[in-house]
């Protein structure tokens, strides 16, 4: 990641200083490699930590004089240095950085992190920055001192890109396991002042001692001057520093990956982006107040983001037993009249309900059944025991002894498909894939509209289901043409309905327009209402965003 972490402190003597500063420097041309690393690897100090190399850098950098305050390393300390061995990128760690563009950057971001760019109650995090200058990400807080003015220090944590919507991106990330190092610090610094103040409670000396303005400049330079070093107490504390600004600039630079989009990304992807940001804000929180697990939790929340919706199939589908492969596979078992049925419930948002003895065949058939809507609209409960609400879920997975209440098996909303096993026939005797040999299916619905005449996306999608010389791979990229295709057309009804607010008669003509009235048109309206509560969130806010812009420019 192209960024650098520091540490600042506001010096009660010289104002805001630069501490602490790690960099990252990526692997110079192979010619200028072999004159370079031998020399390097000559040198004393080398430790082996985390997948990293430890050295000591031979950098001297020039500095002018300081109090302890404001130094971090002694002057003839040559820093340290760290190599990730898997790509060569080289963590430079020292009180400045080694480049001038790069100090001039880190002194800006420093002063303004500790003057005027502060959160409410001058503790917490906080982005500001521009394209000039980069952008930061800031933590102040409070370093307890029993010498100092109102018995505490400022100090801030700043990571400083050029790349705003990467390090918007990273805000949990960083949050996270800034959040983990200042209270490391903040602890180990407070045993200290406790034992400090148990030995001479500074409290009770400032309020007996004489105050003279003549002399108080003289009194205040003793105690203005602590390093941090003295205030934790720490042998290590710039090593560790060190160890902890390095991972956090490698860790914060692979989380994240860039990805070829062929076009403008589709509405399931920014779904997915959501549900994928809303899980690392619960993670970040869950992680602030656990502590040590939160490692632990990240880890296990990140490998459950890659569509997330999908995560109970591939667990199910690990259960023994037959599977539904496909829509046409489906289509087959249960047959033409009966799957249009269920299909025409599926698209309409009505409550799908599948009752029986084997898990992993109800989810194979949520899966495939899945596929038919924007993933917005899915919401599944695969497996339980008891009834769930047509609120929390559209698709729900029963075990065969839960009674459906009445008022859902008496509903036009839902849909039952209990699924029986044929008692005389046995897995090893007919196969696995031999799924109408080993179920019976039954589908019932208190519904009485007539299925036959729409939608116009069911009726497409039979002609191609029907068709035997599509293969399964066709039908599937022809489903997604169509979800498509209807997709717009629910973007272009939100937009005419719910954002401009037109009334029955214009919208009338809006679905003559896209297609959407003649035959089966009731049931075409339904899907489309139904769908367009699968739109995105970042969609809508555009919308409305550019509405509102829009009503105030004339203005302007």
């Amino acid at each position: 990641m192209n960024a650098l972490v520091a540490l600042c402190h506001f010096c009660e003597l010289h104002g805001p200083r630069t501490l602490f500063c790690t960099e990252a420097l990526h692997p110079p041309s192979p010619s200028l490699a072999g004159a370079a690393v031998p020399g390097d690897r000559d040198r004393d100090g080398d430790r082996e930590g985390e997948g990293l190399t430890m050295r000591a850098n031979s950098s001297a950098t020039q500095r002018g004089e300081m109090c302890e305050g404001c130094r971090s390393l002694p002057a003839s300390h040559p820093g340290f240095v760290s190599i990730d061995d898997e790509t060569g990128i080289r963590f430079l760690s020292h009180q400045h950085p080694r480049q001038p563009q790069l100090f001039s950057v880190v002194r800006q971001a420093c002063v303004r992190s500790l003057s005027c760019e502060v959160c409410p109650g001058r503790e917490g995090p906080i982005f500001f920055g521009d394209e000039q200058h980069g952008f930061v990400f800031s933590h102040t807080f409070f370093i307890k001192d029993s010498l100092a003015r109102g018995f505490q220090r400022w100090y801030s944590i700043v990571m400083v890109a050029m790349d705003r919507i990467y390090l918007i991106n990273s805000w949990p990330f960083l949050l996270r396991h800034l959040r983990l190092t200042i209270q490391s610090l903040q602890s180990t610094a407070l045993k200290v002042f406790d034992n400090e103040q148990g030995v001479c409670p500074q409290r009770s000396v400032r309020m007996n001692s004489v105050f003279s303005p003549a002399v108080f400049p003289h009194q205040r330079s003793g105690n203005a001057a602590r390093s941090l070093t003295s205030l934790t107490q720490h042998p290590n504390l710039w090593a560790s520093l060190h160890s902890s600004f390095s991972w956090l600039l490698k860790a914060c630079g692979s989380r994240l990956t860039e990805k070829l989009l062929e076009g403008a990304p589709t509405e399931d992807t920014l779904v997915l982006i959501e549900r994928q940001t809303e899980q690392e804000e619960e993670m970040s929180c869950w992680g602030g107040a656990e502590g040590g697990d939160s490692t632990s939790q990240r880890h296990q929340s990140e490998s459950e983001l890659n569509f997330d919706y999908m995560c109970d199939d591939a667990k199910f589908y690990e259960l023994p037993g037959p599977k539904f492969r496909s829509l046409r596979h489906l289509r087959q078992i249960l047959g033409a009249a009966e799957f249009r049925q269920l299909v025409w419930h599926v698209l309409m948002g009505n409550q799908v309900i599948w009752r029986g003895a084997d898990p992993g065949l109800i989810q194979s058939a949520f899966t495939v059944l899945k596929s038919l809507l924007p993933v917005g609209c899915v919401r599944s409960v695969p497996y339980s025991a008891q009834y769930e609400e047509a609120y929390k879920c559209n698709f729900l997975g029963l075990s065969p002894d839960v009674s459906i209440p009445t008022h859902v098996s008496s509903s036009e909303f839902s849909v039952l498909v209990d699924v029986s096993s044929e008692r005389s026939c046995q897995i090893s005797a007919v196969g696995e894939d031999d799924i109408s040999s080993l179920y019976q299916f039954t589908i019932g619905s208190a519904n009485t509209q007539a299925t036959d005449r729409g939608p116009t996306l069911l009726n497409k999608l039979e002609v191609a289901l029907s068709n035997e010389n599509l293969s399964v791979d066709v039908v599937s990229h022809c489903l997604l043409c169509l979800k498509e295709e209807w997709m717009n057309k629910v973007k272009v009804l939100f937009k005419f309905s719910k954002v401009d607010g037109r009334g029955r008669e214009d919208t009338q003509k809006v679905l003559a327009l896209l297609g959407a009235t003649g035959t089966g048109e009731e049931d075409n309206v339904r899907l489309l209402k139904f769908w367009m509560t699968g739109l995105s969130k970042t969609y809508k806010s555009h919308l409305m965003t550019a509405v509102r812009g829009g009503e105030r420019s004339p203005s302007q």
